[in-house]
This record gives structure tokens, sequence and C-alpha cells, in this order.
């Protein structure tokens, strides 16, 4: 078979993680089928397959824009692949070829606010309106759709009138390598991004991206109320770069709360086994 893995989240943080796994693992799995992955130009330069089946496509469009309805289609339509993988739900609707599509969660139609853009009013209600298309469009037309749990599959059954036996649950885990890197983590490995941040045990943890629906704000004020009952406490916030980050430090005053932006594996395992607690808000 011809497969396509639309790879454009490549760097990004949740989704972004579960392509670079998929790919890598498919890698060790599929020496048969013929896989093609599309990345922006960005990763597409620094990117090498190793493996001959695996080839990497230049698919140069931003995510949820115009080019990615309009000129992705035309990409896949020359690329002609027998099945077509979006690991997110931005299905370009002028797309007719046969695809499966991965819906990692509902959160953005249960607590969409107008906190969570920068745009202005009329775009956010044309991007809103969009979106909702956009979805309606993946999950009608998908051959199959994966999500990481029973419920997110039963949400779209409820919500979306998806018949059940076409949604298939594939639970998510961490990665192998993940688990080899920490068993070789070493306390100077804290000790050295201790350092390079300026803070010190006892901390609480987050890592993820700063959009208004992670909550962030609020983490930030039960932390303040923390500080008060223990002063050496710190909060360290781990993510990459986002306008939204920008938005919460300039709402800061206060020297306890440090921003490492992106980090690698072996910083962020020497943060997660470090903490005092890690905070999903």
């Amino acid at each position: 078979m011809k497969i396509i893995i639309d790879g454009r989240f490549w760097l990004q943080s949740g989704i972004g993680r579960y392509i670079r796994n998929l790919v890598e693992n498919l890698q060790q799995l599929d020496r048969s089928n013929e896989y093609f992955i599309l990345h922006l130009k960005q990763d597409y330069d620094k990117l090498v397959y190793h493996n001959q089946n695996f080839h990497k496509i230049l698919a140069d469009f931003d995510w949820y824009g115009v080019e990615e309805q309009f000129k992705l289609p035309k990409l896949l339509k020359n690329l002609n692949p027998d099945i077509t993988h979006f690991p997110h739900f931005n299905v370009p609707i002028f797309y007719h070829g046969r695809f499966v599509v991965t819906i990692h969660d509902l959160i953005h139609q249960h607590f969409s606010t107008r906190e969570a853009t920068l745009h202005s009013p009329l775009i956010y209600q044309v991007k809103k309106w969009g979106y909702k298309k956009v979805f309606s469009y993946a999950v009608s037309n998908a051959d199959k759709i994966f999500t990481p749990s029973n419920f997110i599959k039963n949400q779209l059954i409820r919500e979306w009138k998806v018949d059940k036996d076409k949604i298939v649950v594939t639970y998510e885990a961490v990665e192998d390598k993940f688990l080899q890197i920490s068993k070789q983590s070493k306390t100077e490995d804290f000790q050295n991004i201790a350092s390079k941040f300026g803070f010190s045990k006892p901390y609480l943890f987050y890592v993820g991206n700063a959009q208004p629906h992670k909550n962030i704000s609020k983490l930030i004020e039960a932390f303040k109320v923390l500080k008060d009952r223990y002063p050496a406490l710190f909060l360290v916030l781990s993510g990459p770069k986002h306008p939204f980050w920008q938005r919460i430090k300039k709402e800061l005053n206060t020297e306890a709360v440090i921003f490492t932006g992106f980090i690698n594996e072996n910083e962020l395992i020497a943060l997660y086994k470090n903490a005092a607690v890690f905070v999903m808000p």
C-alpha cells in the first residue's frame, strides 16, 4: 500500500509527539508498505528517513489555513495514496480520497471562549464556523477514526452520531526510548537545568502549551495561595514558544514562576522525576 501521514505538526507538543512516535515505530514494524510523510519546510530540511520505504514530502502549508484547504488536496491527489492518515481533525474538505483520522479530544467544542484567540471577533466567528465545518467533514467521511480513550469515542457517538464500529480506541503510553532515558537520568541532569533557570526544590511542574483551555492562569492563582504557606516553593512551566506564554508573563509579578520554553528529553525527564507535584490543570 501507498500510505500518506500528515506530519506537519511534527515539532508541536502533544500531537507532534504522537506523530513522531507513530512514524518512528512504524519504521520498526513495517518494511513492506510505502510511507510518504508530509512536512513543513523547517522539518523537511532537517529530517532524514533511513528506511527505504519511508519518504519525506514537502507540504509547506500551515494548518487551519486557506492553503491547507486548497493546495493540500492537490498535493495528495498527485501522490495518489491508497490511504491518508490525518493525525488531527483538520482534514481538507476538498480532499475526496480515502483517509483515517485521529480525534484526540473535543475540548474546543466544550470550552470555546473568546479569550482563546488572538484574532478579532469577526475573524474568530469565521474560524469557529470553519472549525465545525472541517470537523464534521473529518468524522463523517473518514474510513476509521482513532481515539485515545473510550471517553472520546462515546462523545463522538453521542454528539456527532458516529457509528461505534467506525471508531478504534488506540490507547497511548510512554514511549520505550523515554523510559530508557529515564533509567539513565542522573542527579546532575536536574542540577544543570535548575541552575540554568534559577530555581530549586520543591517545585510544581507543568508541561504543554499555553492555550487558555489549558487553564494556566488558574494554576498560577492556586500557586500563589500555596506560596504563602510554602515560601520556598517554585512553579516550573515548560512548553514551546507561543504568544499566549507572553500574555501570561505580562500578568505576573513574581520570580517564583519559571518559564523554561521548549526543553529536550533529558531535561523533561529530570523535571518530571524531581517535581514535588506534576500538575495538569
